[in-house]
């Protein structure tokens, strides 16, 4: 079965679901991926300059642990942005990037090359939710897994411990995972990060609606649906949802859902973890803990693992 038939059974089991979902991968087209980008420079969004600074202020003990060389394989590349700062610290012969939205990845590569000429860097276009094939003739040995930005928290438990799992299965014995973790903190901060003032956010969770339709031939008109966002407490967690604003009727190919007044549709989770719970999913998945840094106010960890 081809991806385009895959993502299509997949969205349409999930808007029949109760409630309806839409897995958060659909936010990344090309203009949900370039808002995404917009996201993480607004003031309300800390994660991104957060983990920036911790890998910056403990760059020269990362790179101590993991030595220069070898290859860099980032998943979620996005922009590439957070790799320049890692490649210029670990001088990797070879850097992989990772990522589902193929138009924006290969423009990402491209810029990459431009600055590290002397940098073998390979797009992959693949789903973290599915197997990841990497590229054939890529070595095992020295493989440092770069997998930034607290993406490991848009997974529910079973789900980022099968991930994890699968990343363990990538390396040998002398490979390592370095992975950013959002940390639990005051509500009001976690809800800002999620619901900005700017409607930035809004925009980008209402723009998975236009890219569905593109996907599966549907009707979604997005003026008819709100943002949502809150924190979870009970499940540590930020939850995002799309919420009708009248009744409404919604039809593709081969089916149709209604939706009430208020009904949602859950796009995203976020989750956020405590130290000692990450590392015991990772113990879980085949990992030891090798270090971890955080900022002054413990809002986000970077954490090396090894097998």
């Amino acid at each position: 079965m081809d991806r385009s038939s895959t993502d299509r059974q997949e969205i349409c089991a999930g808007l029949l679901q109760l409630p309806a979902r839409i897995a958060p991968k659909y936010f990344y087209d090309v203009r949900g991926s370039a808002l995404f980008e917009e996201i993480t420079r607004l003031p309300e969004y800390y994660p991104t300059r957060t983990e920036a600074a911790v890998m910056q202020a403990h760059g020269a003990d990362i790179l101590q642990k993991v030595g220069a060389g070898g290859t860099v394989i980032e998943f979620g590349a996005g922009s590439c942005e957070k790799a320049r700062g890692l490649c210029r610290l670990l001088r990797p012969q070879r850097f992989v990037a990772v990522d589902i939205s193929a138009e924006f990845l290969h423009e990402s590569v491209a810029r990459l090359r431009g600055e590290f000429p002397g940098l073998e860097v390979l797009p992959l276009v693949a789903d973290l939710g599915r197997v990841v094939e990497l590229p054939a003739g890529l070595p095992r040995e020295r493989r440092l897994l770069f997998y930034p930005g607290s993406s490991i928290g848009n997974f529910d438990p079973p789900q980022a411990l099968e991930l994890l799992t699968r990343f363990r299965g990538l390396m040998a014995a002398d490979g390592a995972l370095l992975i950013g973790i959002d940390l639990v903190k005051d509500i009001a901060v976690l809800e800002a990060a999620y619901d900005d003032a700017a409607g930035v956010t809004a925009a980008f969770n209402l723009n998975v609606l236009d890219h569905v339709n593109r996907l599966i031939g549907s009707d979604f008109e997005p003026a008819g649906w709100r943002h949502v966002a809150f924190y979870n407490v009970a499940a540590s967690r930020i939850e995002m949802h799309l919420e009708a604003l009248a009744a409404t009727r919604v039809s593709w190919p081969g089916g149709e859902r209604r939706f009430a007044a208020g009904e949602r549709i859950h796009t995203e989770n976020s989750y956020k973890y405590r130290l000692a719970e990450f590392f015991a999913l990772l113990a879980r998945a085949g990992f030891s803990r090798s270090d971890a840094w955080t900022d002054p106010r413990d809002w986000f960890a970077a954490v090396l693992a090894r097998p």
